[in-house]
C-alpha cells in the first residue's frame, strides 16, 4: 500500500457516506456506501478481505480513494446509486444499458396531452410508463393503444376552430380536438383511460365505456354507441391475454434472476390488479463473484430508482442484503402507503416466482446463444478485414472518419471507435472545423486527422511525464484508420500520417460508398469485399455509424448557430456587427423588417451595407 493511500484510511471519518475508488488514471473504478466509512473502506486491506477474488483485483487497482459524508444511511444508499449511475465504475454491478432504457410519456400538463416515447424521466407533471427494454415494444404497445384511444400526434395549436382535420381522423386514429369533434374534457378522459390502461386497471374503464355505449343507444346515437362498442371489443382482445393471477387486486412486481459464466439476467413479471400485465428481462454487468443476495440487491435499487412505479409488494427469490434500508428507501417512493418486500415460501407467490426464474434462465440461455453469434460474426468479419488488407493481425480498434457540413457552414468531423467489431461510443469524438473556409471536405478531413494525432502524440508525451493526462479516445493508436471516402480523402490521411512518421504503423484505407469499395495507400486497384460477406457488413455499419455521429453533431451546431449563422454568410458582417445588429432589432425577422435607413444608423454599417443585408435575409 502507497503512503498516499496510508494516509487517506488514517483519516477516514466514522460517518456514514459514499466512498468513491480510483485508478491511476483518476478513473472511479468503484463506489460504495458505509454507516461507518473509516471501518468500511479500511476492511477492503485486511488480509481477510483479500481472500475474495473482486476485492483482491479491486485493491490492486485502487490508488486513491475520495468520500462523501452525509446525514444518515438512507441519504447514502440514496447517494451510491446516483454515482453509480453516473459513473457506471466497472467494478459496481450495474444495469446493462440502462441509460437508453425507453419510457411511455403521457404530456398530462398539456391541455391536450399528447403521448410520445422519451428516454429519461423529469419531475414536469408528466405520466410515464416503463422502463422497457425495447423501442420496438414500445412503439408496438403505442400502435395498439392509438386504435383503441385514439390520441394525438401532430403539433397543431389545438383551438377547435381548424377547417379540417388531418387524414388520422379519416382513419380513426385521432379524435380531431383541433376541429372540435371531441371536446378537451372528453379527450383528456380518452388519455385517462390510456394511462390506466397502461397501469393494468382496465376494469374502470370498461365500466364507464358500457355505460357510455348503453347511454348514447338510449339516445338514438347508434352510430356512437357502434364506435364504443368497438373500443370495448378491442380492450377485451388484449385483456384475453392478460392472466389472472389472484382476486386480490393486488399490485406486485415479481422478481428471479439466472446466472451463468459471470453473467446475470433478471426477469420482473409485472402484476396489476391482481393480473399479470406485461413483463421484461434486464442484463446486469459487473456481476463477477458477487452473491445471488447482493447481485438481487443492486438491482432492487437500481430499477426502482428509475421505474415509473413502485407496486405494493415486490416477491423475491430470496432475502435482500440490506433488506431493511431498502425497504425503507421504497416507502419514501410512495408517501402514504408502504412497500412489502417478501420471500413467499408457499401457496400461489411461490410458484410465480419459480416461474419467472424460469422465464429468466430461457431468456438468459437466449441472450447467451444470441451473444455467442454475434461474437462469431465478429471474429469471421475482423479476418475476412485482415485478409482483405493484408494485415498482420485483426484489427481489434478501428477508427473511422466522417465529414458533415452544409454548404460549409457550422463544417463537423466525427471519429466513432469500433473495438473488436463492436462500438465503443464512450471513445466518439466530434471535432468543429475551424480552419476551413466554405465547403471542402478534403481540407476539412485533414484537420480532423491532424487534431487526433497531435492529441496522440500529447497523449505520448504525457504517458512519459510530460503535459497534462491524456484523453483515452486519443492515447491509443488504431489497428485500422478509416476514412469515409475515395482517393481524395485517402490521400489526405496518408499526408497526416506521414506528418506524424506513423504510416508505416497505422493501416489506413478510404471507403467509397459509390460501389462499396476500398482503397489502400500505393495499390492502384481498389480492394473489393464479398457482397454479403461479415467483412463487408462491419464496414458499412464502421461508415454508417460515422456518418451518423457526424450528422448529429453537424445538426446540433447549426441549430446552436441559429439566427447567427444567417448573418455570418452575409459578407462584412463579422461577429461585432452581427451583435449589433441582433441587439438592436432582436431577431433575423426584425432585421428585415427594419428599413435600411434604420439599420446604417448602427456604428460599423453604411447604407450600401444594409440594403445588402436586406438583400440577403430576403
Amino acid at each position: 500500500m502507497t503512503d498516499h493511500l496510508q494516509g487517506i484510511l488514517d483519516t477516514l471519518p466514522d460517518k456514514p457516506g459514499c466512498y468513491l475508488m480510483k485508478d491511476a488514471s483518476g478513473r472511479i473504478i468503484y463506489v460504495g456506501k458505509a454507516v461507518n466509512l473509516r471501518a468500511r473502506v479500511r476492511s477492503y486491506f485486511h488480509a481477510g478481505a483479500q481472500e475474495d477474488p473482486k476485492t483482491h483485483k479491486l485493491v490492486r487497482e485502487i490508488a486513491d480513494i475520495e468520500w462523501i459524508v452525509v446525514g444518515s444511511e438512507l441519504e447514502a444508499l440514496i447517494l451510491e446509486m446516483n454515482l453509480i449511475k453516473r459513473h457506471r465504475p466497472r467494478y459496481n454491478v450495474r444495469l446493462k444499458d440502462d441509460k437508453r432504457f425507453p419510457y411511455i410519456k403521457v404530456h398530462w400538463n398539456d391541455p391536450f396531452p399528447k403521448v410520445t416515447v422519451t428516454r429519461q424521466m423529469t419531475s414536469d407533471g408528466a405520466r410515464y410508463f416503463g422502463p422497457y427494454t425495447s423501442v420496438w415494444a414500445v412503439h408496438q404497445t403505442l400502435d395498439l393503444l392509438r386504435k383503441i384511444f385514439p390520441y394525438l400526434t401532430c403539433n397543431r395549436d389545438i383551438t377547435g376552430k381548424d377547417t379540417r382535420a388531418c387524414l388520422y381522423y379519416d382513419i380513426k386514429l385521432c379524435t380531431a380536438p383541433c376541429i372540435g369533434a371531441i371536446s378537451q374534457a372528453d379527450y383528456r378522459q380518452v388519455i385517462d383511460d390510456l394511462c390506466k390502461f397502461l397501469e393494468g386497471r382496465t376494469d374502470p374503464v370498461v365500466g364507464r365505456l358500457t355505460k357510455a355505449m348503453e347511454t348514447a343507444a338510449e339516445d338514438l346515437q347508434y352510430e356512437k354507441a357502434a364506435a364504443i362498442r368497438d373500443q370495448l371489443q378491442a380492450i377485451d382482445r388484449v385483456v384475453e391475454r392478460q392472466k389472472v393471477i389472484s382476486a386480490d387486486q393486488t399490485d406486485s412486481d415479481v422478481i428471479a434472476m439466472a446466472r451463468a459464466d459471470g453473467e446475470a439476467c433478471v426477469q420482473v413479471f409485472f402484476i396489476r390488479s391482481g393480473k399479470l400485465i406485461g413483463r421484461e428481462y434486464f442484463v446486469l454487468e459487473g456481476t463477477g463473484d458477487e452473491a445471488d443476495q447482493e447481485v438481487l440487491a443492486e438491482f432492487v435499487k437500481q430499477f426502482y430508482a428509475q421505474a415509473a412505479f413502485v407496486p405494493d409488494k415486490v416477491l423475491l427469490p430470496e432475502e435482500l442484503v440490506e433488506a431493511q434500508i431498502i425497504s425503507q428507501w421504497l416507502n419514501s417512493r410512495r408517501p402514504g402507503e408502504s412497500v412489502e418486500i417478501t420471500v413467499p415460501h408457499q401457496d400461489l407467490n411461490q410458484q410465480l416466482v419459480e416461474m419467472a426464474a424460469e422465464n429468466a434462465v430461457e431468456t438468459l440461455n437466449a441472450l447467451r446463444t444470441r451473444w455467442e453469434a454475434d461474437k462469431n460474426r465478429q471474429t469471421v468479419a475482423l479476418s475476412e478485414l485482415q485478409e482483405a488488407l493484408d494485415l498482420p493481425e485483426p484489427p481489434g480498434r478501428i477508427e473511422c472518419y466522417d465529414i458533415s457540413t452544409t454548404q460549409g457552414v457550422a463544417s463537423v468531423g466525427s471519429m466513432v471507435v469500433f473495438e473488436q467489431g463492436t462500438p465503443e461510443k464512450k471513445l466518439y469524438r466530434r471535432f468543429n472545423i475551424k480552419s476551413v473556409l466554405g465547403q471542402d471536405d478534403f481540407a476539412s478531413m485533414e484537420e480532423v486527422l491532424n487534431r487526433r494525432f497531435r492529441r496522440w502524440q500529447a497523449a505520448h508525451e504525457a504517458q512519459e511525464g510530460v503535459g497534462k493526462k491524456p484523453d483515452p479516445a486519443f492515447a491509443v493508436l488504431p489497428d485500422l484508420l478509416l476514412v469515409d471516402g475515395g482517393k481524395g480523402q485517402l490521400s489526405r490521411a496518408v499526408a497526416v500520417l506521414e506528418a506524424y512518421n506513423l504510416l508505416d504503423r497505422v493501416p489506413v484505407a478510404g471507403l467509397a460508398k459509390e460501389n462499396e469499395e476500398l482503397f489502400v495507400p500505393g495499390q492502384h486497384e481498389s480492394i473489393f469485399l464479398e457482397r454479403h460477406s461479415q467483412g463487408l457488413y462491419l464496414l458499412q455499419r464502421i461508415r454508417d455509424e460515422a456518418h451518423r455521429f457526424a450528422i448529429t453533431a453537424h445538426r446540433k451546431r447549426r441549430a446552436k448557430q441559429g439566427l447567427a449563422s444567417r448573418l455570418d454568410v452575409i459578407p462584412g458582417i463579422g461577429p461585432g456587427r452581427r451583435k449589433a445588429l441582433l441587439n438592436a432589432f432582436g431577431s433575423i425577422e426584425g432585421i428585415k423588417d427594419a428599413p435600411a435607413e434604420e439599420i446604417a444608423k448602427l456604428k460599423g454599417i453604411t447604407l450600401e451595407l444594409a440594403q445588402n443585408i436586406k438583400l440577403q435575409l430576403e
